[in-house]
C-alpha cells in the first residue's frame, strides 16, 4: 500500500492542528505523524483521510476523528511495557497508533464480525502485530489476559462495564466515553483493590458500545 509524499505532508499538517488543539504528548503526535490514516479509510473517502473528522466504515461504525484518537491515547499515559486492551477495534487505526508507541503489548477486541474479519486481514497485509485480535464482547473485556495497565474504549457506553474496572491493574487507567447520546470522556485510575479515582474531560460523541457479538 502506498504512502506518498503528499500523504506525509498532510500528516504533518494534521499534527500541527492537533498541537494547536492541545495535544502535547510528543510520542502520540509522532505516532499520528507516522501512521498512514488513509490505509484504514474506505477507498471512496481516501481524499478526506487527513481531515480532523470521523467518517463511516463497515458495519455502521466510524473511524474516529484524529483529535479524539490522540486525546484518548494521551489520557492513557502509556509507559513502555504496558499491557493495553482496546475495546472496539473498528477500522484498526487506533490500534495502529498504539502499536506505533514502541513497547506496548496491545490486545484488541471487536464485536462486529464483518469488521473483525476485514480489519484482521488488513493487519496481516500491513504486518501489524497486536498480541491478539479477538472477535468477542467488549463489555466482558478479556479476563484471561488481565490485568491491564491501560484499557481504551472506543465506543460510548451508557455506564462503565464493571468487568473492565475489575481487569485494571493497580495504577491502571481506563479511558471510556460515558453517556447515551452524547458522552463525557472519563478516566478511571485504579488506586486499590476496590478504589478508583475518576476524572472527566468534556463532551464527545461516539457510536454506542453494544453487548454481545454480532
Amino acid at each position: 500500500m502506498t504512502d506518498s509524499t503528499k500523504h506525509q505532508g498532510q500528516r504533518r499538517q494534521l499534527v500541527k492542528l492537533l498541537e494547536e488543539k492541545g495535544i502535547q504528548n510528543k510520542k502520540v503526535l509522532t505516532a499520528v505523524g507516522t501512521v498512514p490514516r488513509h490505509w484504514f479509510m474506505d477507498a471512496g473517502l481516501e481524499e478526506y483521510s487527513y481531515a480532523d473528522k470521523a467518517y463511516p466504515i463497515a458495519a455502521n461504525q466510524t473511524i474516529s476523528q484524529p483529535y479524539t484518537v490522540a486525546f484518548q491515547t494521551q489520557l492513557l499515559e502509556l509507559q513502555k511495557g504496558d499491557k493495553v486492551l482496546e475495546v472496539g477495534t473498528g477500522s484498526g487505526y487506533q490500534t495502529a497508533i498504539l502499536l506505533a508507541l514502541d513497547g506496548l503489548k496491545v490486545y484488541t477486541i471487536e464485536r462486529q464480525q464483518q469488521l473483525f474479519k476485514k480489519t484482521a486481514l488488513l493487519f496481516k497485509k500491513l504486518r501489524l502485530q497486536p498480541k491478539k485480535v479477538i472477535f468477542g464482547d467488549g463489555y466482558q473485556g478479556l479476563p484471561e489476559q488481565a490485568p491491564f495497565e491501560a484499557i481504551l474504549v472506543t465506543a460510548g457506553a451508557p455506564e462503565v462495564p464493571k468487568a473492565l474496572l475489575e481487569q485494571l491493574a493497580i495504577g491502571g487507567r481506563l479511558v471510556i466515553p460515558v453517556g447515551d447520546n452524547d458522552q463525557i470522556m472519563t478516566r478511571y485510575i485504579r488506586t486499590g483493590e476496590k478504589s478508583f479515582d475518576r476524572k472527566t474531560f468534556g463532551d464527545f460523541r461516539f457510536v454506542p458500545l453494544l453487548k454481545d457479538k454480532n
